[in-house]
């Protein structure tokens, strides 16, 4: 990562975590981390390339928290920015897609091009997405969830990118925890809202 690179990075998650840990509850500590890098991950002008978009596509973004159900069957999307409020409490199989290949291994991952990734499932209702970085939220060994971020134009997300999210995994994990994440989640599965789909995608 270049200097200027390390620095923007270092001001999102200083930006982030501070949002985070001033927020009201759990919920909410979690978008605000979201919002911070929400906004200034990705490559912004590459939506502008021969063949990053298809011709019915737009560029646009989604981001927020998958966190592992109390029962272990689900993750459960969490502080969400700009997935479709239908979608608010988006319930993935736990072993459903890339949510669940980081779950099994537990380690970050990165989707420069999601059309190289045939076993890529689209969780998405409003259409499948072209990249992705997904970093997991461990606290003591315990995997509690993970979180993500995705845009329509193919290559958006760079390793950079991924650098980022993993160190705002690790406050989000922190702020998860302070705030009483594991009980917030416990009082509120299954939610009343809850938008199931099957490990195939929709």
């Amino acid at each position: 990562m270049s200097a200027g690179g390390l620095l923007d990075g270092l001001a999102i998650v200083d930006a982030g975590g501070e949002a985070a840990l001033n927020a009201p509850g759990p919920e909410e500590a979690i978008r605000a981390l979201v919002r911070a890098y929400f906004d200034r991950l990705g490559d912004r002008e590459v939506h502008l390339r021969i063949g990053a978009l298809k011709p019915d596509e737009r560029q646009y973004f989604v981001a927020g928290a998958f966190m592992v159900t109390p029962d272990k069957r689900y993750h459960m999307l969490v502080g969400n920015v700009n997935f479709p409020p239908e979608q608010q409490r988006l319930m993935v199989p736990i072993d459903g897609g890339h949510p669940g290949w980081v779950y099994a291994h537990r380690s970050k991952l990165i989707l420069k091009n999601t059309d190289e990734h045939g076993e890529f499932r689209q969780y998405l209702k409003t259409s499948r997405m072209g990249s992705t970085i997904f970093a997991p939220l461990i606290w003591k060994g315990e995997f509690m969830g993970q979180i993500v971020m995705a845009a329509q134009a193919r290559r958006t997300m760079r390793d950079e990118d991924l650098e980022v999210l993993v160190a705002c995994s690790r406050v989000a994990a922190g702020a998860w925890v302070a705030h009483g994440g594991p009980a917030w989640l416990a009082a509120n599965y299954p939610p009343a809202n809850a938008f199931y789909v099957d490990k195939e995608g929709v």
